[in-house]
């Protein structure tokens, strides 16, 4: 037998204790022998216990014990990481570019549309799994409940897209345009002064929520309601330009309405054009399962998802309309095509002059502000969920929360890999790359999260008698439940968002500038590998090498927080 060296924890192994066999396996039963480590499965030195330090409610229902005074979010401050995450940079920064790859008027409000029907799916999905597994980690959580073997796979590709992707970097590069356009409207700023200011963003952020914990929550549910109010300004200028209220009149306005020529031009750049402007319309609705990253730091979480994810996603998604109608309302659509990346202060500057525009890119800067505090806020903790288990090199040091009180370690390996990104990608394309970088490796994680969940969510008429036992084997019972269409279609959505970028567009478009249409994709796939790689080596390799198995644990810190973690065991 294996024995634990250096561990006060007593291991048991029971088979209640014992976490459920994995995906694509049928669960053994009653088989004690299993458990010797020295009988384990010969493509993975892993096996997963329990311990008695942790209740047994907790490990069926999924919860993870936290004391009181460390669940700080409640309703506001949940629907504000939503917010926050959802609206960044996209809706400001994003509608020229998805005006392009559309070709017409009428075909980006429908790319609109579908992206928001995605996201409200997503929401769904999102919701589902959040109250099943209410944890801290979001899509870690989910793939590893899901994709149980080979054990630890899914939990190092899962690694390296959390520590690998830069996930705030298009918002940085987007508040370096917007505050120096600020500070001279009549004058592009240069890319590496963008950059510059992008990066001073981030360590900005980094410092905040790195040792000021309660300062960066409070300044980033003030953005999140900021924001919102004025994406509602927006909406409603354009509206009333449409009504020819005084004050709001255009001189020559443009004829984007007009139905012959709000066709014109569709699918002009094929289906990759199409696709890659879909992309940015998802982008624009990401943050939909932000808070799912934080659950366990949540009070009450599952009453709060249950409210706070369908508030913001079905507000945000109203406003995104209005506003886009807004700004064809009163911008041509050949300017906001050629604008770059500036249409709301194209559109301000329309109704109200050049000091107006500035006024809107002091907006637009603050909102991306919200933006990457939000995601810094979330991403730095799913880093932390990562050392805290033991699955990353220099694990303690990921783990820990000080001096702070916050993970300033995962906070900072976020700011660093960002930081890079921001200032290393080709200028020309820095924007579109990293958008894509953020959205493609989504697309891929959300494919496999609702396609697992799919599955759970199939008929008995549809699956074969030895499935239904593998599907039993989840006991899946979570207090929402999204409905088995909404589930699917959110699954095939993503399908078709990891598959069509492989098309090559039509010879007249071009994706980047100076890049290869496929970049994104291959980077995406790139980091996917580089995870079954660090799996190999970390839980197969090694252990073979060294004579121990990997053994997974519940184990209970000093502040009663719970925890799972990964520890060598020598084979005896």
């Amino acid at each position: 037998m294996a024995s634990t060296a250096g561990s006060s924890a007593r291991v048991v192994h029971t088979e209640h204790e014992r976490e459920r066999e994995p995906l694509l396996g049928i669960p053994d039963t009653g088989d004690d022998d299993a458990l010797d480590m020295g009988k384990s499965k010969g493509y993975a030195a892993v096996d997963v216990h329990g311990v008695s330090l942790v209740d047994q409610e907790d490990e069926e229902t999924g919860w993870e014990e936290l004391p009181d005074h460390k669940r700080q979010l409640g309703l506001l401050s949940t629907a504000s990481l939503i917010f926050n995450r959802v609206i960044g940079t996209g809706i400001f920064a994003t509608p020229s570019v998805i005006l392009r790859s559309s070709g017409s008027v009428g075909l980006s409000l429908v790319m609109w549309l579908l992206g928001a029907t995605v996201a409200l799916c997503g929401t769904a999905v999102y919701m589902e799994l959040g109250t099943g597994l209410p944890r801290n980690g979001g899509e870690k959580n989910y793939l590893e409940f899901i994709y149980r073997r080979p054990k630890l796979l899914v939990t190092c590709v899962y690694a390296m897209y959390a520590v690998l992707t830069g996930w705030q970097a298009a918002s940085c590069a987007v508040f370096g345009e917007y505050a120096l356009h600020a500070l001279n409207p009549s004058q592009a700023p240069s890319a590496s002064d963008s950059r510059l200011a992008g990066v001073i963003c981030i360590t900005a952020a980094l410092f905040l929520h790195g040792t000021m914990l309660k300062a960066g929550l409070r300044l980033q549910n003030a953005l999140g309601l900021f924001k919102l109010g004025v994406l509602v300004v927006i909406a409603l200028s354009g509206v009333a330009s449409l009504l020819h209220i005084k004050g709001f009149r255009v001189e020559n306005p443009p004829r984007n309405f007009e139905w012959d020529r709000m066709w014109e031009g569709s699918l002009s750049g094929g289906a990759n054009a199409f696709v890659t402007g879909l992309f940015n319309v998802i982008w624009c609705f990401i943050g939909y399962s932000n808070a799912n990253y934080a659950l366990a730091e949540v009070r009450d979480p599952v009453r709060t998802i249950k409210r706070a994810a369908p508030l913001a996603m079905v507000s945000v998604t109203a406003v995104y309309f209005l506003v886009n109608v807004a700004y064809l309302a009163v911008v041509d659509k050949e300017e906001i095509i050629n604008s770059g990346r500036i249409v709301a202060a194209l559109h301000f500057g329309k109704l109200w002059g050049v000091g107006a525009e500035r006024t809107v890119s002091v907006i637009v800067a603050l909102s991306t502000l919200g933006n990457i505090l939000a995601v810094l806020f979330t991403h730095g903790r799913v880093v932390q969920e990562l050392g805290r288990e033991g699955v990353l090199p220099f694990s303690s040091i990921f783990a820990s929360n000080k001096p702070f009180n916050a993970p300033l370690a995962g906070l900072f390996e976020q700011w660093f890999v960002t930081s890079t990104l921001v200032l290393l990608v080709p200028p020309g394309d820095t924007y579109l790359f990293m958008l894509n970088l953020s959205s493609y490796p989504l697309a891929l994680i959300n494919m496999f999260v609702s396609g697992g969940l799919s599955f759970i969510h199939l008929p008995d008429r549809w699956l074969s008698e030895r499935l239904q036992e593998l599907r039993a084997s989840y006991g899946w019972r979570p207090p929402f439940r999204s409905w088995t269409l909404v589930t699917l279609f959110f699954f095939l959505s993503n399908v078709f968002l990891v598959v069509v970028p492989l098309i090559p567009p039509a010879r007249d478009y071009r994706v980047y500038e100076s890049l290869p249409y496929w970049s994104h994709v291959l980077v995406g796939w790139v980091i996917s590998l580089a995870g079954v790689a660090y799996w190999y080596m970390w839980c197969v390799w090694l252990p073979r090498r060294g004579g121990y198995s990997l053994v997974r644990e519940w184990t209970r810190d000093d502040d009663g927080t719970t925890r799972r973690v990964v520890r060598k065991v020598k084979i005896t």
